[in-house]
């Protein structure tokens, strides 16, 4: 064989090794290192509020536990679990945060929605209705007829906002109730767009703070007591596809709400990070609890209150939505 021919067979076959490589390459997911864990998808997008119930979202990616599951999550702010149902049906969010109240309404109208993680339970405190220092409204019953701010309509707020009126004598139609974000809610309360807001934390403080708001009721009592508040949520279809990269979702969120149940520390060190409060103020706020397991026995006082406030017209088994455990 002359020169030239060896060499044009050594171009060739070098040719046809980088393209076998090419080949190969087009076989195997683009993050082939995040892969090697198995998971189907690597990249997901987590709706979440600005608030202390999504805090462990925030704490698995500072503490690297996403990662370590071969998992990047980016989250994206959202205004509660009823406005992000939409965008986890359309596939703009993986997952999100959710209220249970939208969850369990949401399946009762046939969405195939899945709960996939526990996020948040409350305490004494961290749900009030919040009044200005100098409102006439001295009592729950002086409500009537006034405009009380939610985050969204139909969801968990407005329910144990009517939990409320009913022990003083009134109905939830006897309010008119408006949406606004919770950051925004102080700043419109004090312009005179609304006359109360069902506010939590941070901004319960914040508005005590900044703006001198006082507690109308603590709508975490009677029959709301310790109620289950939010968790994380995914349609059906997602779930299915992408078992492993749930499991993964999973596990990491997990081990982030038993760190925050552990050590109040590390919620104050990350509040700051996602909501608009200093390290100050996150050292002051009232918090309720984080549990690292969906509970339906917990969750199913949610839906039976629903069905008494006549969210749900018929029984709903909370044990239809929540996920299957996964094997991966």
């Amino acid at each position: 064989m002359t020169r030239k021919l060896r060499c044009n067979a050594i171009v060739l076959g070098v040719t046809v090794a980088l393209a076998l490589t090419g080949c190969s390459g087009s076989d195997t997911p683009s993050d082939s290192s995040a892969n090697s864990k198995g998971l189907e998808k690597t990249s997901i997008k987590v709706g979440a509020l600005p608030i202390p119930d999504a805090v462990s979202l925030y704490i698995a990616n500072a503490k690297g536990f996403f990662k370590d599951e071969g998992l990047t999550v980016t989250p994206v702010t959202i205004t509660g679990g009823a406005a992000a149902l939409p965008q986890v049906k359309s596939g703009a969010l993986d997952i999100s945060q959710t209220n249970y109240v939208s969850t369990f309404l949401a399946a009762s109208q046939g969405e195939k929605i899945k709960l996939v993680g526990d996020a948040y339970q409350a305490g004494p405190n961290t749900f009030n209705i919040m009044i200005p220092k100098d409102s006439p409204i001295k009592t729950v019953a002086d409500l009537k007829g006034k405009t009380v701010l939610v985050n969204n309509l139909h969801n968990v707020a407005t329910l144990a906002v009517a939990t409320q009126l009913k022990v003083a004598g009134l109905k939830e139609t006897d309010v008119k109730f408006a949406e606004k974000p919770f950051p925004e809610m102080g700043q419109a309360i004090m312009s005179g767009q609304a006359d109360a807001g069902w506010i939590t934390e941070p901004f319960i403080t914040a508005n005590q703070s900044a703006n001198g708001f006082r507690k109308l009721v603590d709508t975490m009592t009677g029959q709301t007591e310790n109620l289950s508040i939010a968790g994380w949520m995914a349609t059906e279809e997602w779930s299915a596809k992408y078992p492993k990269t749930l499991a993964a979702f999973q596990r990491a969120i997990s081990k982030a709400q038993q760190l925050a149940s552990s050590d109040r520390k590390q919620i104050e060190t990350m509040l700051p990070t996602y909501t608009k409060i200093d390290a100050k103020t996150a050292s002051v706020i009232t918090l309720g609890t984080y549990p690292s397991e969906l509970n339906a026995n917990r969750l199913q006082k949610v839906a039976d209150l629903m069905l008494e406030y006549g969210y749900l017209k018929s029984a709903l088994d909370v044990k239809s939505v929540i996920a299957a455990p996964s094997s991966s």
